[in-house]
């Protein structure tokens, strides 16, 4: 297909690719004339990434050529995925502020749940967290931890199995940056539902 017609499958202007093209968000047509080239499903695959990434997401072009570039170079899942999450969930901050940061209660949680017993940022995030909660003078005991901790346990088990499945490594990062952004908010707006539940209930009963 033609510009043209890439444009209107995906709803992106014709200037706004050509923009991803001279950023390295989108690799070159196929050159079939000296000012004319054809795009394929990939180039659909990879705009329609690119605006849910911008769109949904809030990533910056930055943040996406970055993403882009682990993707194209071929890095292990794995190591794209962490990636994504850094990225998606803003993790890349606070490891750059604590490094690898421990406390008991995580290194307690790991141990609990069984978790790989690895730095990550994730974990540094969490330590950091942790250690803030405890700075302010907030407990957080352990039978609080072991039941968040079993409860997102499970919730993450879902997530990973749904983020793993596309071979399509667009899809990936399509699976993985937007699950990771509404997942995380839907789980938000559900404990809030909860919250407000049980204490309608509370309420409700020394009325």
């Amino acid at each position: 297909m033609q510009l043209k017609e890439l444009s209107e499958r995906t709803g992106v202007s014709p200037a706004s690719i050509k923009f991803y093209l001279r950023e390295g968000l989108l690799p070159p047509g196929r050159s079939v004339h000296a000012t004319r080239a054809e795009y394929s499903e990939h180039h659909v695959s990879r705009l329609e990434l690119i605006q849910a990434l911008r769109r949904v997401v809030g990533l910056n072009i930055a943040q996406i050529v970055s993403l882009l570039k682990m993707a194209d170079d071929g890095v292990p899942r794995l190591e794209l995925l962490a990636a994504v999450q850094r990225t998606v969930l803003g993790l890349d901050d606070v490891s750059t502020d604590h490094g690898d940061l421990r406390t008991p209660s995580a290194d307690a949680v790991v141990r609990l749940r069984n978790w790989p017993d690895v730095p990550s940022d994730a974990r540094n995030a969490f330590n950091a967290h942790l250690a803030l909660m405890e700075s302010l003078g907030v407990r957080v005991p352990g039978d609080l931890l072991d039941a968040y901790s079993q409860a997102v346990d499970a919730i993450a088990a879902m997530d990973i199995s749904a983020t793993t499945e596309p071979e399509d490594v667009n899809q990936l990062i399509m699976t993985a940056a937007v699950g990771m952004h509404l997942h995380g908010q839907l789980v938000l707006k559900l404990l809030a539902l909860a919250q407000e539940s049980h204490a309608i209930r509370r309420y409700e009963e020394h009325a």
